[in-house]
Formats: C-alpha cells, structure tokens, sequence
C-alpha cells in the first residue's frame, strides 16, 4: 500500500514537472519568460521548454494591433465652453518586455495620457475650430501619444474623435443658426432667381422690339418700294395706253378725213349735221340759255365758198386741192416704243422680293445672350446670281 502511494506521488510529480517545463505560445502572442525572478527571454509562436521551478512565464501579451474605444470625457474649449468628446484609439505592442516591466497597465495608461492631451489640444482652440478641425486634432494626438508610449513598447497607429458633443444650449443656439443660414441661403437664391428672371424677361422684351422695329422699318421699307414700282408701272402703263388710244384717234380722224374727201359735202349736209350737233350742247345741267345768230346761213355760205366750188347746178362742193394725194404718214415708231408694252417682270423688283422673303424667313436667334444688330437684321440674304442691272429711269 505504502509502495502503491508512493508511486502516485512519482506519478503526479513527473505529470507536474512535466506541465512546468512545457508551455505553447500561440502565433500574434508573445510570452515573457522569467527565470529566478528577472527577465530571461520573449518567445512568440512557438513550442518551448523551460526549466521547472526555475524559469516561469510572467505575462502572455497580444502582438495584434488593438482598437480601444474610451468613454466620453467633457473638455474645456478656449471661449469656456464644455464638450464631451469620446476618442478611438489604435495601437499594437511591440516590445513585449517593455509593456510588461515599463508599465503596470499600458491601457490605462493610453487612456490618461489620451484624456490629458485632448484636453489640452482642445483647450486652446474655440468651439468652432474644435468642430472643423477634427483631422488636425487626431494628428496633434497621434504625435504625442506615439512619443510618450514608445518607451512603453507600445505604437501608436491612428487617434479617432468618434463624437463631439456640446452642450444642449449650444446644440439648439447653432441649429437656430444653421437654419437661419439656410434660410437666408434660401431667401438669396430666391432673390437671385427674380432678378435674373426679370434680366431674361427684359432681355428678351428687348429683342422683341427690336425685331418689331426691325420688321416695320422692312415693312415700310418695302412698302415705300412697292409703291414706287407700281407709281412707275402704272406710269409706264398709262402712257403706252395713251399712245394706243392717240393711234386709235389718228386713225379714226384720217378715216373720217378720207370719207368726207370722197364724199363731198355740200352747204346743206354741214348745216344738217350742225343742227344735230346743237341739242347734244344744250344737254349739259349748266346751260341755260342758247342763242343762234341770225345770219348763221350767210356764215355757211361764206365758208361753202371759200372751201369749195360752185357746180353746173349752181351748187358749191368740197373739191379737194390741188397739191395732189401726197400727205405725211406719221413718223413710225414701232421699235422705240416696243419695250413700253413688256409685261415681264422686273428683274430689279424680283430680286427685291427675294431678298425681303429672305429676310422674313431668317431665323431668329431665341438665345438670351447678344441681341442682333440692325445690320445683321437688315442684311439681304448671300445670292449667287450675277447682280441685275439698274433700274432704267421713266420715260417722260
């Protein structure tokens, strides 16, 4: 029995000895080991024997880098004002050894020393940097942070201000602001709108009249031409009218002085015709009263023998003189006039009306920037045509 009892205590002493002198340190982790107390090696990921009841592992430490959120701490600002700001911190331990002997308890420590500096960034800025300066706080933070936790074994890799709060006073004075801001951003714009508004609509008001100046100064223009063209037509049309009906007179004068040639009138026949004559110059509203001369027969005879010759039967007849049949025909006009009855048109009125059609169907600039000038309104439209010739001045 005594045997037996011993060999468990062999048994457990070598199971003791042996869990002593074996220890497993996974990888990102890092073991402090001690021997007698000081300071002996650091391994990391690895398998490793130590000697029992002489070496001992004092601290296991993650190599990971770390992310560390601490609570909200109220900072005073430079114009008085307190805030809460909560900070992110990252970091990751380098050097085993040195956050194990260097420092109790390197979190804490990150924290205070994150509290502290904040506080002292923060206290010499106003409320208003605080809130816009966020990236140049973190970096002020980083820096010193880094600085002070070197010796600690520790790297600092990035400081985050997660939230700053003011104070409810604050919060609600700046969202009266902003609204303010917006509205007076708001009110601007809108202000801004009518009056461009009333630019566009005055610009284009502008080009409006000009187009309606510019359009009644072509209307009267071409107005004042067309009444010129047809003053001159109508014109040119009288006189070959006139022409036409002097010929017609000419004519019907030479036939009715070849038919009182041939037919020899006597004293009788013209006083006949003459008493015809009388009632058609009584017909006028105007005439009153006529009075024949009484010796209007002797005036016959005087003119019947002056004009005439006294026959066998003692009767006077028109006998025509002796100077012959040869009279003077009218001078032949024929080709001098012959352009008086063209009734082509105008080659100087048509290209008129083309380049008014032209510049009725221009199209018009609907854009709001420069309005067009009167030049480039009143100019005719590009032609290819050779130019017609002038206009030849009327015939009186």
């Amino acid at each position: 029995m005594v045997a037996l009892i011993v060999l468990a205590v062999i048994v457990l002493l070598v199971v003791v000895v042996v869990a002593k002198s074996v220890t497993l340190v996974p990888q990102a982790e890092a073991a402090v080991i001690e021997r007698l107390g000081r300071y002996s090696k650091t391994i990391s990921g690895q398998l490793a024997f130590l000697v029992p009841f002489v070496d001992r592992v004092r601290a296991k430490v993650d190599l990971r880098e770390r992310v560390v959120s601490f609570p909200p701490q109220p900072v005073i600002t430079q114009d008085n004002l307190t805030v809460s700001i909560d900070t992110v911190v990252y970091f990751q331990v380098t050097t085993p050894q040195a956050a194990v002997y260097e420092i109790s308890n390197y979190i804490v420590g990150v924290e205070q020393l994150t509290t502290t500096t904040l506080r002292n960034v923060v206290g010499g800025m106003t409320l208003e940097e605080t809130l816009t300066s966020r990236d140049s706080i973190n970096g002020q933070l980083r820096g010193v942070l880094d600085e002070a936790t070197g010796r600690w074994g520790l790297r600092v890799a990035r400081v985050e201000l997660k939230s700053i709060d003011p104070p409810p006073s604050i919060q609600e004075s700046m969202e009266k602001q902003m609204k303010a801001d917006r509205e007076k951003r708001a009110t601007i714009l809108t202000a801004e709108g009518h009056r461009e508004s009333s630019i566009k609509t005055a610009e284009g008001e502008k080009q409006s009249q000009i187009l309606s100046a510019e359009g009644a100064k072509q209307a009267a223009i071409l107005s004042a031409e067309g009444e010129r063209q047809s003053r001159i037509l109508r014109a040119q049309g009288e006189r070959a009218a006139k022409y036409l009906q002097a010929q017609g007179e000419a004519k019907a004068i030479e036939k009715v002085f070849e038919a009182i040639k041939a037919g020899k009138p006597t004293p009788e026949l013209l006083a006949y015709q003459y008493l015809q004559t009388l009632p058609k110059m009584a017909e006028g509203t105007a005439n009153k009263t006529w009075i024949v001369p009484s010796d209007f027969g002797d005036a016959l005879k005087g003119f019947a023998k002056n004009l005439g010759a006294k026959g066998d039967d003692g009767v006077f007849r028109f006998e025509p003189s002796d100077h012959g049949d040869v009279r003077s025909k009218p001078e032949d006009d024929s080709e001098e006039v012959a352009s008086w009855f063209d009734t082509k048109t105008d080659p100087v009125i048509a290209q008129a009306v083309a380049a008014a059609e032209a510049v009725a169907r221009k199209p018009v600039d609907t854009s709001l920037g420069r309005p067009p000038s009167v030049s480039e309104l009143a100019a005719p439209a590009p032609s290819t045509s050779e130019p017609a010739p002038s206009e030849p001045a009327p015939e009186n």
